[in-house]
């Protein structure tokens, strides 16, 4: 679960995340035809199942000659480098309290994912949150000086805001004009705002992240923290 403060400075309030929150909001539903069934063995989810359902029809071997269970099934199946059956289960996660700097390096995975992510233009930023990143945790004057150059941030973007909305006072449509000062202001937030995003991937694609981002050298960065509670909410392969 997410975790967040509210401090105050000499500004305004700002709203502080240190753990990122990750829901799972969609996964497979696998729906066995009757007329083309196998001989399951032991227990799977349904993206297991849809995966070895995959696999065996490559075969017709439906009838499981060597009587595998599912998981042995797909052990196999990895050890042969048989991978793209994993791709039929799709697995869709809200990331939630990340920061914009995370957003960036998490979208660069673009084979087997797809992504939607909060809109700094259309989205007003007066009162977003700041993800503090790991590096400065624990350190009482670092997080100090942290919390005191966001706080300086929000509040010029809350001015730009309002000094751009001035200036575009000629525009009528005023949705139109919101999205053109906040589109401008958001120049001036910091890596470490936070940002929400849908995040959809079959199950190969997050076996490659996970194998790719959770090494030794990004340890200490929110990414690993992320895909590592990512391999925590029902992943099965």
């Amino acid at each position: 679960m997410g975790h967040t403060e509210t401090r105050t400075d000499t500004l305004a309030p700002v709203e502080v995340s240190r753990t990122p929150r990750i829901s799972l909001i969609a996964r497979p539903q696998f729906i066995e035809p009757e007329h083309l069934a196998v001989q399951w063995r032991g227990p799977g989810s349904d993206g297991e199942r849809l995966a070895e359902y995959a696999g065996r029809l490559c075969y017709m071997s439906q009838h499981n000659p060597v009587n595998r269970t599912t998981a042995e099934y797909l052990e196999n199946i990895k050890k042969q480098g048989h991978g793209s059956v994993l791709e039929h289960a799709v697995y869709v996660l809200l990331i939630e309290g990340i920061s914009r700097s995370c957003s960036h390096e998490l979208v660069r995975h673009r084979a087997g994912f797809g992504y939607s992510q909060l809109s700094q233009r259309y989205v007003d930023e007066s009162h977003a949150a700041f993800v503090m990143p790991p590096a400065t945790l624990g350190d009482a004057r670092l997080e100090e000086e942290w919390l005191h150059q966001v706080t300086e941030a929000q509040a010029a973007y809350v001015h730009a805001v309002e000094g751009l909305m001035q200036r575009y006072e000629w525009v009528s449509d005023k949705v139109h004009r919101r999205k053109m000062a906040r589109e401008a202001a958001r120049s001036v937030l910091p890596n470490a705002t936070e940002v929400k995003i849908v995040v959809s991937g079959n199950a190969r694609a997050w076996r490659t992240m996970l194998e790719l981002r959770c090494g030794e050298e990004s340890l200490t960065t929110v990414f690993c923290r992320v895909v590592s509670c990512a391999s925590r909410v029902h992943f099965v392969f």
